[in-house]
């Protein structure tokens, strides 16, 4: 496969997933992987966010999300693709 074949995807979770860390987590965890995109909390008591990569890499978060931090219980994960937007780094957003 192309190392330069990049993907998007929009993600939403749900489930005890804010105060816990999640944000930053999700961040780290994207970052460790080489992706890039954002994450933010929603009013609804959701994380969402968008992440863009090498599909190997965003597997590997979309596998790390179902699971979040420790303190995290995820109850559902979506993953839907999107349009590959590009980003230039992996942010933490305020709503």
């Amino acid at each position: 496969m192309n190392s330069a074949f990049k993907l998007c995807y929009r993600f939403s979770v749900n489930g005890r997933v804010q105060g816990v860390y999640f944000r930053q987590s999700t961040r780290h965890k994207a970052l460790e992987l080489g992706l890039r995109g954002w994450v933010r909390n929603c009013e609804d008591g959701s994380v969402e966010g968008c992440a863009y990569g090498e599909p190997d890499a965003l597997e590997q978060l979309r596998a790390w999300l179902h699971l979040g931090p420790a303190a995290a219980q995820v109850d559902q994960l979506e993953w839907i693709s999107e349009d590959s937007p590009g980003f230039d780094d992996f942010e933490v957003r305020n709503s």
